[in-house]
């Protein structure tokens, strides 16, 4: 078959297809849903860790110095999303999303949230300083964002056979990526309103003052609350 004719037959199967949608009990992987028909809701808090400015720490610093960096970033970041209760279900580039069930969701996000900044202030920064003259001689900062959203979402499979991976579907995920792209340093963390008002008080206050500043962001064309924070939690 030629490449239009499969590329032709590919779209209309699918945009002819009638989703099997069903409720999660867990986060979902690519073989827990059908590639042809499968869609999972749940509801979820969504948090996207991004390293800020990836571009001008490679334009100063050698490859495998970047490489190092964002490697340490992603992996502390995925480390304590898990720590925290969490479930790692994207890369992309220097970015990772995570996504949290559970009565406690908003509350282990957003502590998941202010130990990434921790890690990446008090423990890569200082350690890649020391280490490569690259990022000590051009005064490279690393710098780093997360953003946190709730709600309900759905899990599909896009892709074919052999390539294919999950996306997921809905304002929350699309909202803490937005979020996450926020650059206001030292503000680092940014939340919805939906997460802000049902934190517990140990993710919400820092003895007895509110962490969080309340300001608004344009998204999909709408002017929404959210908050953001300068704070850190370091881990124990």
């Amino acid at each position: 078959m030629a490449l239009k004719d499969d590329l032709t037959s590919s779209v209309q199967g699918i945009l002819g297809k009638t989703f099997k949608e069903r409720d999660g009990q867990k986060v979902p992987t690519s073989e827990d849903i059908s590639l042809a028909d499968g869609a999972v809701k749940l509801d979820a808090a969504f948090i996207y860790a991004d390293l800020a400015g990836s571009g001008m720490i490679a334009k100063q610093c050698p490859w495998d110095t970047t490489a190092k960096i964002i490697r340490a970033y992603l992996d502390c970041a995925t480390r304590i999303i898990r720590a925290r209760g969490g479930e790692i279900r994207s890369f992309d580039g220097d970015r990772v999303m995570g996504v949290f069930i559970g009565d406690s969701k908003r509350s282990s996000a957003v502590k998941a949230a202010l130990q990434i900044q921790w890690a990446t202030r008090h423990l890569i920064e200082p350690e890649a300083t020391a280490r490569f003259n690259s990022v000590k001689n051009n005064d490279v900062k690393i710098r780093q964002a997360c953003g946190i959203d709730v709600g309900t979402s759905r899990a599909v499979r896009a892709g074919i056979r052999n390539n294919n991976d999950l996306i997921w579907i809905g304002r929350p995920p699309s909202f803490a990526a937005k979020l996450s792209d926020a650059r206001e340093y030292p503000y680092c963390t940014f939340i919805s309103a939906d997460v802000y008002n049902r934190l517990n008080d140990e993710s919400k206050f820092s003895k007895g003052v509110d962490m969080w500043e309340q300001r608004s962001m344009l998204f999909a064309g709408v002017s929404e609350t959210c908050y953001r924070s300068n704070y850190w939690w370091e881990p124990s």
